[in-house]
């Protein structure tokens, strides 16, 4: 999914600078699956962001970011401002130096999972319990913006979560983004089996399987129906 804005400034120069932000993101070796740039001068400079989810591997990173590289520019031509979120990495440009500062305002999407869980009650108040644990974990320094966490909800079922910043922020504005994220939760995901909501500044994700990178890793995808709304 992408969100975009047209040109605002001399055309040639603001692609010229875009032209050049892509590469870099690309080419330049991500440090722990993030990395930042800018080009350009004054009205013409572009800046550039990729993140990685924590737990996805250094040549899956990168394809990722490579892929989303090579897409976005095609479905957002001619645009100064946009953004493309894969499940594992996210990549966006833009002409606002955005750079460290929290955005939950220009654009977003929720991901809800068609299906509520059973007992929904005793389900949410897990769901509840496990974000605020995997969020306030998220903000400690060395955990880099990012935290997951899983708890029982029966014996076949095991609830997942994950949280992530990108790592620009820092810690307080992390906290606001997560904050805004979480609490579209009650009117969204409440009940549901899954529920994704995906900022340009963070992402708050818990399934009733293990979503996260491992050897024996599936993208459950092609087995789960997912509504989508767009904020």
């Amino acid at each position: 999914m992408s969100n975009f804005s047209n040109f605002t400034g001399p055309t040639e120069l603001l692609q010229g600078s875009l032209d050049r932000i892509l590469p870099d993101v690309v080419t330049r070796p991500p440090i722990d699956g993030y990395a930042i740039s800018s080009y350009g001068n004054f009205n013409e400079t572009i800046y550039g962001l990729t993140n990685c989810r924590r737990d996805i591997p250094a040549d899956a990173c990168l394809a990722c970011i490579a892929e989303a590289a090579r897409i976005l520019p095609t479905v957002c031509p001619r645009s100064a401002d946009a953004r493309i979120w894969y499940d594992t990495c996210f990549l966006r440009y833009g002409t606002d130096e955005f750079i460290g500062s929290v955005d939950t305002v220009n654009g977003g999407l929720i991901l809800m999972n068609v299906l509520n869980a059973t007992d929904p009650e005793s389900f949410d108040k897990i769901v509840v319990e496990l974000m605020h644990t995997v969020w306030k974990s998220a903000l400690v320094s060395g955990n880099k913006r990012f935290a997951f966490g899983f708890k029982a909800f029966s014996p076949n079922v095991t609830i997942h979560s994950m949280v992530q910043c990108t790592r620009d922020l820092p810690a307080a504005a992390c906290n606001h983004c997560l904050a805004n994220a979480i609490g579209l939760f009650p009117n969204y995901c409440r009940f549901r089996q899954g529920c994704q909501v995906i900022y340009s500044s963070c992402a708050v994700r818990y399934e009733i399987y293990d979503f996260l990178f491992h050897e024996n890793y599936t993208n459950h995808y092609a087995i789960q129906s997912y509504k989508t709304v767009l904020l």
